[in-house]
C-alpha cells in the first residue's frame, strides 16, 4: 500500500510540473476593468495608473522597478547623477531594437525626450514632471544621454521608470504625431496587433525582444469589461484566460471552483477632491465628508473581506502608513452635520460627484449616498466613461469629487504630488494649503537615500490627510480570478494600479 501511495503521489507530482509548463502557443486574454483611449504613453489618459497593462508590455522604459519599487537597469544599464544632482547621466543596453527594427541609440532617446517637451502641456502629468525640470537633453556618442536639469531633482530615477521613460521608435515620432496618431511601437516584450479605443488591444509577442521571449504566451490580449458580471462570466466560460474582479465576486468565484488570487498592493479607493469649488473649497465641508463615511461598514460591504479601511493614501504595510492618521476622522454624522453647520450650510450640502462608469463604482457611489445623506450630504452623480476621468482635473473641473483606484507610486513623494500638490494629475483644484506645495519643492530636490527626506514625506502625509486634500476610503488590492494552474507568475507590481502582465505565462492545456 504505501509503494502505492508513493506511486500516486509521485505521479501527481508529474501531473502537476505538467499542468503548470507554461505555453509559448497561447493567448493570455485578460479582461479589466480599466481601458485605454490611446496607447501614447505621454498622452494624458495614460498617465492613468490603471491604464498601464498594454502600456507596460509595449514599451520598456529606460529605468524599470521592480515589483516591490526599486529602480533597476532597463533601457539604460547604468545612470548616476554629478555631486549637486543637476546632471543626470544614462549608459544605454547595447544591441536593443525596437519592434520595427530601428536601433535603440542616444539619438532615439533624445528624441523621444525632446519630443516630450515640445508637448509642454499637451503631455501627461507625470512626463510634465520631468520635462519641466529640463534645461537640455544630449546624445554623447552611441550609448550615452545626458540630462541637465534646471535645479537638483534626486526623483529622476522614478520618473524615467513611469511613462516619460517609455521609448516609442524613433519611426512613430514623425510630424506631430500624438495620441490616437501615434504608431505605438516600442522596445517591450508585445507589439501592437491591434487596438480599439477603449475596447481592446490585441499585441503579439516580439520575439526580437532584448529580455527573451521563454514561456511568454504568442500573444496578450486586454479587453475593456467595465460589467463585473461580464468579466466573472467570461472566465468561467473560458472566454478570457485571467479576469479582474470585484472584491464581493470573490466567494463567488470560489464556488465555481475558480483559482482566486489576491495582489496585495498600496492602492486606495480614493475620493479626489477639487478643493477650489463652491462647496468643497471649504475646509470643514471637506472635514466633514471625512467624518460621514463609515469606512469599516464600506470596507466590509464592498471589501470582500480583502480590503480594509483607511484615511491615508497609504496600505498599512507601507512604511509611509501613519497609524495615528486613522484615529482622526471617525465614522461621526453628527459632528459632520455640525461642521456644515460651522460651514454656513444648515440644511445640507450638494456634492456633484463625476463618476465613471464601473459596476465597482457604482456600488461604492450608491452606498456612499445613502450613507453621507444621514450628514445632510446630498450626492449628485455625473456619470461618464472611465478614459474620461481627466475631465475632473481639465480647467475649470467638472465635478466636486471624483472616485479613483488610486495606484500609489514606487516613490512616496510622487503619491503628493500627483493627488495633492498645485499641479497634481489628479487635482483639479491646487494644493489644499500652500505648506503642500513647498514640502514636496524641498523634498523633490533631495537625493532618495537623505534621511530628511522621509520625515518630510511624513509631514506631507498628515498634512493632506488632516487638510483633506484626497477622502481616502480603504484599501483596494487587485483580485483576479482564472481556471486552476492556467495562469503562471502573476506577480503583485506595487509601482501602479496595473500589475505589469510582461512575464505572466499561460499553462498549456489552458485556453
Amino acid at each position: 500500500m504505501k509503494k502505492i501511495a508513493l506511486l500516486l503521489a509521485m505521479l501527481a507530482s508529474v501531473t502537476s510540473a505538467r499542468a503548470a509548463e507554461p505555453d509559448p502557443a497561447a493567448t493570455l486574454t485578460y479582461f479589466d476593468a480599466a481601458t485605454n483611449a490611446t496607447l501614447d504613453p505621454i498622452e494624458p489618459q495614460s498617465n492613468s495608473s490603471v491604464s498601464q497593462a498594454a502600456l507596460l508590455a509595449i514599451y520598456d522604459p529606460l529605468i524599470k522597478l521592480s515589483d516591490t519599487g526599486e529602480p533597476q537597469p532597463g533601457l539604460a544599464l547604468s545612470w548616476s547623477f554629478n555631486p549637486d544632482s543637476t546632471v543626470f547621466t544614462l549608459v544605454l543596453r547595447p544591441n536593443v531594437v525596437f519592434q520595427d527594427d530601428a536601433k535603440l541609440d542616444a539619438d532615439a532617446v533624445v528624441k523621444n525626450l525632446r519630443r516630450s517637451i515640445a508637448l509642454g502641456g499637451r503631455a501627461g502629468a507625470s512626463t510634465q514632471e520631468l520635462t519641466g525640470k529640463l534645461a537640455s537633453v544630449e546624445a554623447r556618442g552611441t550609448d550615452t544621454v545626458v540630462l541637465t536639469l534646471k535645479e537638483p531633482n534626486g526623483q529622476i530615477p522614478f520618473l524615467l521608470a513611469m511613462q516619460p521613460g517609455m521609448m516609442i521608435s524613433p519611426n512613430s515620432l514623425t510630424g506631430d504625431a500624438f495620441g490616437g496618431t501615434l504608431k505605438p511601437i516600442g522596445a517591450g516584450p508585445y507589439k501592437v496587433r491591434q487596438f480599439e479605443a477603449a475596447v481592446r488591444t490585441v499585441m503579439d509577442r516580439f520575439d526580437g525582444y532584448w529580455g527573451g521571449t521563454a514561456g511568454r504566451p504568442a500573444s496578450f490580449e486586454q479587453r475593456y469589461v467595465p460589467d463585473a458580471r461580464a468579466r466573472l462570466n467570461a472566465v468561467r466560460s473560458g472566454q478570457a484566460t485571467l479576469v479582474l474582479l470585484d472584491n464581493r465576486q470573490i466567494d463567488e468565484a470560489k464556488a465555481a471552483g475558480l483559482t482566486v488570487q489576491v495582489n496585495d498592493r498600496n492602492t486606495i479607493t480614493d475620493l479626489y477632491v477639487n478643493a477650489h469649488r463652491a462647496a468643497t473649497g471649504n475646509l470643514k465641508v471637506r472635514q466633514a465628508l471625512m467624518l460621514a463615511i463609515d469606512r469599516p461598514a464600506l470596507a466590509e460591504a464592498l471589501g470582500g473581506g480583502v480590503s480594509v479601511p483607511t484615511v491615508q493614501l497609504f496600505a498599512p504595510f507601507s512604511p509611509m502608513f501613519d497609524p495615528a492618521l486613522e484615529k482622526r476622522f471617525p465614522y461621526d454624522p453628527v459632528k459632520a452635520r455640525q461642521l456644515l453647520k460651522e460651514a454656513g450650510f444648515p440644511d445640507g450640502v450638494d456634492i456633484n460627484w463625476l463618476m465613471s462608469n464601473t459596476s465597482e463604482t457604482r456600488l461604492v457611489a450608491e452606498a456612499m449616498q445613502a450613507m453621507v445623506a444621514e450628514s445632510g450630504i446630498r450626492m449628485k452623480f455625473d456619470v461618464v466613461d472611465i478614459s474620461q476621468y481627466v475631465l475632473f482635473r481639465r480647467p475649470p473641473g467638472r465635478g466636486d469629487i471624483y472616485l479613483g483606484r488610486w495606484g500609489g507610486r514606487a516613490d512616496p513623494l510622487q503619491v503628493f504630488q500627483e493627488v495633492a500638490s498645485s499641479d497634481g494629475s489628479v487635482n483639479a483644484g491646487g494644493a489644499a494649503v500652500p505648506e503642500i506645495d513647498a514640502l514636496i519643492a524641498k523634498a523633490r530636490a533631495m537625493r532618495l537615500d537623505d534621511p530628511a527626506r522621509q520625515a518630510i514625506l511624513r509631514e506631507l502625509n498628515r498634512l493632506t490627510t488632516e487638510q483633506v486634500s484626497h477622502i481616502a476610503l480603504m484599501t483596494r488590492p487587485n483580485v483576479y480570478a482564472f481556471k486552476p494552474g492556467c495562469v503562471l507568475n502573476l506577480t503583485s507590481y506595487l509601482n501602479t494600479g496595473s500589475d505589469r502582465f510582461n512575464d505572466v505565462k499561460v499553462a498549456k492545456g489552458c485556453k
